[in-house]
């Protein structure tokens, strides 16, 4: 992990989303605020090295040791009033300078309580994957955050009301809003709005367990059309046909039923990510691995193997399980 100040990258192994966040390329008015506190810090940060170190390299040069009459003592002073008031002062009014301006971006960035136009996400955070519910369409889904733009003077703020199950976690998007922490046992805010259509990425920025690092998120930023289309379409119960019936069935009779909720079916599990429409993601296990066929066998058949620790566990299943239960989730789309 790197740290900067204001900013944290974490080293992935490379994925679909093993891209870097990029916080000095704003999409949206929370991340700009954001930004914009960073550049000033810099900016106060430089000119007081600049002051210090040129102060330091000038008495250098100027006090350096030189040849004197070993008889004769050089002046010596014993105090300055006027010097001590102003390396007391100065430092004392930069720092409450900078306070002022980070209180001020906060309270501006603070979440207010939600306009009916704005959208509302419930997001949850678990070791390792999210959890984003839509109370206003009632359906839950998984690491990947599906959100309206804003368009022209209508901003479309989205609302999040951050939880943790188990340990701190801490969600940042940094093209989008800067981080805040999901604290167990205690319900935090934050909004964040985007000015164009993308796709943006972020991940937990704070060390949650061993598999911290593929803890990532996936924010699809669509047109307000686009938008309808995909949330009548999470609303939807699972389908699928009869040629995968086995599959459902050994689903619903292993523990698969006991942790995951397919909504039309009997499966009403909790502890794992909502599978209704596992297929209309873009990826597995929060974003490690492209969500395809041969990737989800290797998910099902051992999940420790790409995520040493994860609460998913190797249910030793044989492989005509394992296909079985496979094609039936393809069908979930």
């Amino acid at each position: 992990m790197l740290l900067v100040p204001g900013l944290v990258l974490c080293a992935t192994s490379e994925s679909t989303w093993g891209q870097i966040p990029e916080m000095f390329d704003p999409a949206g008015p929370n991340a700009e605020s954001v930004r914009s506190v960073f550049w000033l810090v810099l900016a106060v940060c430089t000119v007081i090295f600049i002051v210090v170190g040129g102060t330091i390299l000038a008495f250098v040069i100027r006090f350096r040791e030189r040849t004197i009459d070993a008889e004769t003592e050089p002046p010596q002073f014993y105090g300055s009033q006027p010097i001590e008031l102003a390396w007391t002062l100065a430092p004392a009014l930069t720092v409450l300078m900078l306070a002022l301006v980070v209180i001020r971006s906060v309270i501006e960035l603070r979440t207010a309580p939600p306009m009916q136009h704005d959208q509302r996400v419930r997001v949850v955070g678990h070791q390792w994957w999210w959890e984003f519910e839509y109370p206003d369409y009632g359906f839950s889904t998984a690491n990947e955050l599906v959100i309206p733009v804003s368009e022209g003077d209508q901003r479309r703020s989205i609302h999040l009301q951050l939880e943790s199950a188990d340990v701190i976690h801490s969600f940042w998007v940094p093209r989008l809003a800067g981080k805040t922490d999901l604290i167990p046992a205690k319900t935090n805010e934050m909004w964040l709005a985007a000015d164009q259509e993308g796709t943006y990425f972020g991940r937990c920025a704070e060390y949650c367990g061993t598999q911290h690092a593929k803890m990532l998120i996936r924010v699809d930023v669509v047109s307000e059309a686009a938008f309808v289309q995909w949330v009548e379409q999470q609303k939807k119960p699972a389908a699928w046909n009869q040629a995968v019936q086995t599959g459902h069935d050994r689903f619903m009779e292993l523990a698969c039923a006991n942790c995951h909720t397919i909504r039309g079916t009997d499966a009403r599990g909790r502890f794992g990510p909502d599978l209704t429409h596992l297929m209309s993601r873009h990826a597995l296990a929060s974003g490690i691995m492209e969500n395809t066929q041969a990737n989800l066998t290797r998910w099902i058949k051992n999940p420790n193997l790409d995520k040493a620790g994860c609460r998913m566990p190797n249910m030793r299943l044989s492989d005509e399980d394992v296909q079985a239960i496979v094609d039936y989730l393809l069908t979930l789309r």
